[in-house]
């Protein structure tokens, strides 16, 4: 049988926090508006907060304006955006449009984390690349290297990244999982269109099942993200989740009730493949 989830969260659990809300090409209003919802994130106790791919600067569909926009990781962006955890005591994840180094004409979709203390903890960049739906991402991106797992430790667990589109790819977060991932965190824009939004939770859902991890989702919402950011526990139950207007979804992170899941089903250790960087 499936672990059942507990009744009710331990009284230390951490709190985790996906934002969304409708980045556009203003850059200053985009840091604004993740600023306030960061804010309000912290207010209400949340210790790790995950705002969406892009957050710095969206298009519905990628053009030239995004060469212009894109800023190193020491650029004044992400200096402002270590100075918002500093000030709210948070580890932040967020969406960046970062230089190339050579500029190849291309940029990195690129995800930030950034630590209490302000520190750029790790950063990631895109591997799986939006050439779908009648969108080339590639055109405009340059994918990220096949390095390491990009992962860090906030609140006594270990978490890992990944970028939208790379939730069709399920080795992404099997390699995550097996690196030591308890939390799966998605930063996304997530186009909208016909049958979009169940996909988005259908895959959400078994990336979090098959490996037995919390996994939340930030998305942009309309008119350029389909909504619907979430948090899903270690056995697939959506434990909190936005509609399609700006806001705040909370959920505890609770060690105790990973740990039960992983012991009823232990899928990661039975399992008979392994995963590399190829």
């Amino acid at each position: 049988m499936d672990a059942d989830p507990a009744d009710q969260p331990r009284a230390d659990a951490q709190a985790l926090a996906v934002v969304q809300f409708a980045p556009h090409t203003d850059i200053d209003a985009n840091l604004a508006a993740l600023t306030e919802r960061v804010r309000a994130a912290a207010d209400q106790g949340a210790r790790i907060v995950v705002a969406p791919e892009y957050s710095m600067f969206a298009l519905g569909r990628l053009d030239e304006r995004v060469h212009a926009a894109a800023q190193p990781l020491d650029g004044p962006f992400v200096t402002a955006v270590a100075r918002l955890a500093a000030d709210t005591g948070v580890h932040l994840v967020a969406g960046v449009v970062e230089t190339t180094a050579p500029d190849d004409g291309r940029i990195h979709n690129t995800l930030v984390v950034l630590g209490p203390d302000g520190t750029l903890l790790t950063h990631y960049r895109k591997v799986h690349l939006y050439d779908a739906f009648g969108q080339r991402e590639s055109d405009i991106v340059r994918p990220g290297p096949l390095t390491e797992p990009a992962v860090f430790t906030a609140a006594g667990l270990t978490f890992g990244l990944q970028t939208c589109f790379d939730l069709r790819f399920p080795e992404g977060f099997r390699r995550l999982a097996a690196a030591g991932a308890q939390v799966l965190l998605l930063p996304a824009q997530w186009i909208p269109g016909p049958g979009k939004v169940d996909q988005w939770t259908t895959l959400l859902r078994a990336r979090a099942i098959e490996n037995t991890v919390y996994l939340a989702a930030a998305d942009h919402c309309g008119p350029r993200g389909a909504g619907h950011s979430m948090i899903v526990d270690p056995v697939g139950r959506i434990v909190s989740e936005l509609a399609d207007e700006p806001g705040i979804a909370l959920a505890p992170l609770e060690p105790d009730l990973l740990d039960k899941v992983r012991r009823t089903n232990p899928s990661l250790s039975l399992r008979r493949f392994t995963v590399t960087t190829q």
